[in-house]
């Protein structure tokens, strides 16, 4: 048996099939690793890499030792220090085992294995069985994108697209063609020369000396056939046909008013970020319109609905009015899959509650593919909750939760956006 060793360096990226096996098999680890450094992390670096610690005891490799094996007579002999019933104390310093954590005096401690998570790692990690519930491939007037299929066989093309077996088939039917009557003609030749001689003729007879030469002329013509002619090639065709596409919009309406602090204006911003990275990431035709809201609603760019500090008054049913101006004038229905996600403290006039109620039930619901309503709020749930629960009741496609801190973020944020299963 023969034993190879490389012992050549690794290159840049060289290592990457090791890699992704070593992600696939800890990936629970990872996974939360990841979530508690989502919980953890600013604004402006949620989408970094991240240095994964891993307990060493979860990569441990399982061994196979020999036992003692047989029959064996030990005797241990006792101490001079304790007596039965005795209790033991611990050890200074932990001891000689493998622990956990930093070792103290005299003992032996082993570290976590830390695994550094790219960017793109981590991003992958992040948004792993998340989609936009609901989405429908429904544009095919004026799609980009096209898909290359099939289209038989031409006479002309590229090398590369030479079909083989295609053309060496051309080829056999072409030298079978053209020389049918050639090779017919030598079997009537040679039945003749055969019944001549059976009849008693002479080699020399000029009948069957004039049919072999006839025979020999037309083998020479059969022969000087080509194998393979320009004729005979035939090359693969292709053409690109447009498919349907999946052109989807998100409306963003966060609440700016004066009862949103600026913690909980930092935790509707986390939402949004993480939402926004994971519609950039994953699709490829999206559209984001942007949405602040007080007394008034405008539309914004992103740099507004971020960092912008203007605040006042709450009037809820002004942001979902002009989402309603939004969708009808820009985002047809017919060619746009409209989703919509809205985070607010819950704080509005109760007379206002009952109208944004309507509002997604009666106009804006029938536009949308999918609703997701947060509220931000460790307090007790005023009028616009309750409302919105009467949305939820009416409406299979609008979905709702409440975030206290940080730490909801994300488990908030895949629950409203966990694959949905196909029925």
């Amino acid at each position: 048996m023969s034993h190879f060793i490389d012992r050549r360096l690794n290159g840049k990226h060289k290592s990457a099939v090791n890699r992704q096996r070593f992600i696939r098999r800890y990936k629970d680890q990872l996974k939360r690793s990841v979530a508690e450094a989502v919980n953890q992390r600013s604004i402006t670096n949620v989408d970094s890499g991240e240095r994964v610690g891993i307990p060493a005891r979860d990569i441990a490799e399982p061994v196979f030792q020999h036992g003692p094996g047989g029959t064996r007579e030990l005797v241990h002999p006792g101490n001079t220090d304790f007596l039965a019933g005795d209790r033991l104390r611990r050890p200074e310093g932990g001891g000689q085992g493998s622990g956990q954590g930093r070792a103290g005096k005299g003992g032996r401690g082993e570290d976590d294995f830390v695994f550094e998570l790219s960017r793109e790692e981590f991003m992958d990690l992040l948004f792993e069985d998340l989609a936009l519930p609901n989405l429908v491939r429904n544009q095919l007037m004026g799609a980009t994108e096209f898909k290359t299929v099939r289209a038989g066989y031409s006479t002309e093309g590229s090398p590369s697209n030479i079909d083989v077996v295609r053309s060496l088939k051309g080829a056999i039917a072409r030298r079978t063609a053209l020389g049918a009557s050639a090779r017919a003609r030598i079997r009537e030749l040679e039945d003749e020369i055969e019944a001549l001689l059976a009849e008693g003729a002479s080699d020399e007879d000029a009948r069957i000396r004039e049919g072999r030469e006839e025979i020999d002329r037309l083998r020479t013509r059969l022969a000087a056939l080509p194998f393979i002619d320009t004729f005979d090639l035939r090359y693969q065709s292709f053409t690109r046909l447009p498919e349907p596409t999946s052109k989807a919009v998100m409306l963003c309406i966060m609440d700016v008013s004066g009862s949103m602090d600026q913690a909980r204006k930092n935790l509707a911003k986390r939402f949004f970020i993480l939402l926004y990275l994971f519609l950039q990431r994953n699709y490829d035709q999206i559209d984001l319109v942007f949405i602040r809201h007080h007394t008034i609603a405008q539309e914004v760019d992103e740099e507004e609905f971020f960092y912008s500090r203007e605040t006042g008054g709450t009037v809820v049913s002004s942001a979902l009015e002009l989402a309603d101006e939004i969708v009808r004038e820009r985002y047809d229905p017919a060619i746009w899959n409209v989703y919509a996600a809205q985070a607010s403290d819950g704080d509005n006039w109760d007379s206002d509650s009952v109208i944004c109620r309507d509002l997604l039930i009666e106009r804006l619901l029938p536009l949308m593919r999918y609703y997701a309503y947060i509220e931000i709020t460790p307090r007790q749930h005023q009028s616009l909750w309750y409302a919105y629960r009467e949305v939820q009741e009416a409406s299979t496609h609008f979905a709702m939760q409440e975030i206290a801190g940080a730490e909801d973020i994300y488990p908030v944020f895949r629950e409203l956006f966990k694959r949905q299963e196909v029925s």
